[in-house]
């Protein structure tokens, strides 16, 4: 008998925990997915209209900046509006991370190495202690330390490594661990190095990224072979898809590599066929309707939408539901991988958003159930 499995399992790497707000970070906790607001965070309805579009489509915590005092304020009444926890994006100005941090941040993405003197980095652990953030240092190819750049002569992996630690060992001098750490760089091979390097030198959470990857088309892509390479490897905590897209389409498409490499599932996974001359259906625009329609579904389940007999019938026995497209314009219709019953081309669209909200249902209700008969 075959000893393969369905998702093979990936064995994590080890790190230490932390929280971020309600949100458990390393130490085995599910791997978070983050975006970032590109409203000005002085707009609070504007921010919070994109922090709930990205919070429907499965955000676990939300990047914010803070440029300025106006800013940093405003996270007060955002933060009231919201369910996922905030973290405030922190350039130079240590005073930003005082007022983000009374302001009801979660996390201060700040690197204390870059604030100046030791009383400030001082006040911006008291103030982190005293109001419950944990923080990320986030280091980047492009933004390099000078003498790290006359060290190495261009970004690299050790360069980035190395000022990912100098801005660590300064928070763990001052007996705060609390912190995950980035080393983000838009080049593909640089940023999987860098990330490699420091998992293997410290137990840290890691928040990984692919920095400026692009539009959705490209910077998917390149996001999936740099982010995939490295969950696949174990290596991640929490992770961003960092498109120059909306926000909630960096939450989907991040969500698309967990359910791949089977890290996390949520929502409806379509397995569909390219289409060709067999088919019975036009399936790229079934899928596409399929896709938007089932969107607002958060329990996972399976779909196949095949066009034709010769791969139809095989998907469908490893999906909760599957199509597979017939002659005449009649096509199957297979539930739990045995066929149910036949249904026409002009009511397939609704008839399988139906089925696919019943099952939904149902998986939640016995998911609901298991639960409190475990409590």
């Amino acid at each position: 008998m075959s000893s393969y499995r369905p998702y093979q399992e990936i064995v994590r790497r080890k790190s230490r925990r932390i929280h971020v707000g309600k949100v458990p970070v390393g130490d085995g906790a599910p791997i978070s997915v983050q975006t970032m607001t590109n409203t000005l965070t002085t707009d609070v309805a504007g921010t919070v209209a994109q922090i709930q579009r990205a919070e429907a489509a499965g955000v676990d915590i939300v990047r914010v900046s803070c440029p300025d005092q106006e800013s940093a304020l405003a996270l007060k009444d955002i933060v009231r509006q919201v369910s996922v926890p905030i973290v405030a994006d922190i350039h130079f100005h240590y005073r930003r991370a005082l007022e983000a941090a009374e302001s009801g941040a979660a996390c201060l993405r700040i690197n204390p190495g870059n604030i100046g003197s030791d009383d400030r980095v001082r006040e911006v652990i008291k103030a982190a202690r005293d109001h419950g953030c944990s923080m990320r240092i986030g280091v980047n190819a492009g933004s390099l330390e000078k003498h790290l750049l006359e060290k190495y002569g261009e970004p690299n992996p050790e360069a980035l490594v190395e000022s990912a630690l100098y801005h660590a060992n300064i928070l763990q001098q001052h007996d705060f661990h609390d912190f995950k750490i980035s080393v983000k760089a838009s080049d593909v091979f640089l940023a999987v190095a860098a990330y490699q390097q420091l998992a293997e030198v410290c137990d840290h959470p890691l928040h990984i990224g692919i920095t400026e990857a692009g539009g959705r088309r490209m910077g998917t892509v390149k996001s999936s072979i740099g982010l995939g390479s490295l969950l696949w490897a174990g290596i991640g905590d929490t992770m961003r898809v960092s498109l120059s897209d909306e926000p909630e389409e960096e939450v989907r498409v991040g969500w698309d590599m967990l359910k791949t490499l089977g890290l996390r599932h949520r929502g409806v996974k379509v397995i569909s066929c390219p289409s060709c001359a067999r088919q019975g259906y036009n399936v790229i625009e079934t899928v596409q309707t399929l896709e938007d329609r089932l969107s607002h579904i958060e329990t996972p389940l399976t779909l196949s939408i095949i066009g034709c007999v010769v791969n139809g019938p095989g998907e469908a026995l490893m999906t909760d539901i599957g199509v597979t497209g017939g002659g005449n314009g009649k096509h199957m219709v297979y539930r739990a991988g045995k066929q149910d019953h036949q249904i026409d081309t002009a009511a397939m669209v609704e008839h399988i958003v139906e089925l696919v909200e019943a099952k939904a249902a149902e998986l939640k209700a016995v998911a609901e159930a298991e639960k409190v008969a475990a409590e």
